[in-house]
């Protein structure tokens, strides 16, 4: 899985600060820096959820009696359908 560099989550950050000081209808009650950084947190933790997905799903490939060739056309099919399944494990629970 691909991982977003601390660079990139920072340059997301800004962008989304920006964006929102754009907008009429938001009010800012708190320091940019300080939403800025919220918004690094939030997006660092949803990175985190992704990463877990993604070990989940690789551990029930590992798991398999039988040895799956990372890479493969099967075991890309079983990653999708593992991750996917845990996504919406995850979704079911925040409902």
């Amino acid at each position: 899985m691909s991982r977003l560099s601390r660079e990139k989550i920072h340059y997301l950050s800004k962008l989304i600060v920006n964006a929102l000081y754009k907008n009429d209808l938001v009010e800012f009650l708190d320091e940019s820096n300080e939403i800025r950084l919220t918004v690094v947190k939030a997006i660092e933790e949803e990175m985190k959820l992704y990463d877990q997905l993604d070990h989940k799903a690789r551990e029930k490939i590992t798991s398999q009696k039988k040895h799956i060739e990372e890479g493969s056309q099967e075991w890309e099919i079983l990653y999708r359908k593992y991750y996917n399944e845990e996504l919406a494990k995850l979704t079911k629970l925040s409902e």
